[in-house]
């Protein structure tokens, strides 16, 4: 678990906590009235993020070795 700062606090000093978890890459969390509500994380783009939405997008794919004509494609339609 990261640091813990209340709402309040946060504010006032926000772009320094963003120095500090772009920095040292650890979590901070903010809290209202002693309970959390946002956790702020570096970014890390994953490896992988471009072909995380297309997967289970085929969901049948018949003649996978045949040509697909034009009057086929949906998106021409």
């Amino acid at each position: 678990m990261g640091r813990i700062v209340s709402k309040s606090r946060f504010k006032p000093h926000a772009l320094e906590y963003f120095r500090q978890v772009e920095e040292t890459g650890e979590e901070i969390i903010v809290t209202n009235h002693g309970e959390p509500v946002i956790k702020v994380v570096p970014y890390r783009e994953e490896q992988d993020a471009a072909l995380k939405s297309l997967r289970k997008s085929v969901l049948k794919y018949d003649r996978p070795f045949e040509p697909v004509g034009a009057d086929e494609w949906e998106a021409l339609k």
